[in-house]
């Protein structure tokens, strides 16, 4: 077990699919068997952003909270339920044209892996122009060095749904990265 892994979730595939409600920020998660495998929601009414994830058997698996009461350039803790200690940190990298995540240690600031937009030209689209839910959001997502790790991909639907690909995750902690899927996805998208 790595000090980014959440204890109370095995999440070993390559492949899993995020989707959105039709009707709030709720998600679930499954694997390439179909398996519910988590599904969380943003508490709504909350001064700071929080969503919580249980696994597929509705247990408590880790928690997203937001740092701040206003966040401008984001930054969001991902707790784990079991232990109550924060695993990784998401922080948005706030620019005009992008859509850029990182991923980090809580504790050294050390980034672990980026989540970065791979279209400039569609996230104006999207910001700028009206056309949010209409353009699905598209990712790539890279290790500490900048290597090409995996991806979330976003589809044509009546609710957001993504499909996250690690093809090589060997110090990319993959419950981040799909908690990342969701987050993001609930904020860029309100």
């Amino acid at each position: 077990m790595s000090d980014y892994d959440i204890s109370t979730l095995d999440l070993s595939g390559d492949r899993y699919e995020v989707q959105q409600s039709l009707v709030r920020n709720k998600y679930s998660v499954t694997d390439d068997s179909g398996t519910v495998v988590l599904r969380g929601k943003q508490k709504m009414f909350k001064m700071k952003e929080e969503f919580p994830f249980v696994d597929g058997d509705g247990k408590d698996a880790f928690s997203v909270k937001a740092g701040g009461i206003l966040d401008v350039a984001g930054n969001y803790a991902i707790v784990d339920s079991g232990t109550g200690e924060e695993v990784v940190v998401l922080d948005e990298d706030w620019s005009l044209f992008a859509e850029n995540w990182t991923i980090r240690d809580p504790n050294t600031g050390e980034s672990l892996a980026t989540i970065e937009s791979k279209s400039a030209v569609m996230e104006v689209l999207r910001d700028f122009v009206g056309l949010a839910n209409l353009i699905p959001n598209k990712y790539e997502i890279k290790d500490q060095q900048g290597g090409h790790v995996g991806s979330i991909d976003g589809q044509f639907g009546l609710r957001d749904t993504y499909t996250v690909t690690i093809d090589d995750a060997s110090d990319v902690p993959r419950e981040a990265v799909i908690a990342a899927a969701c987050v993001i996805d609930a904020l860029e998208n309100n």
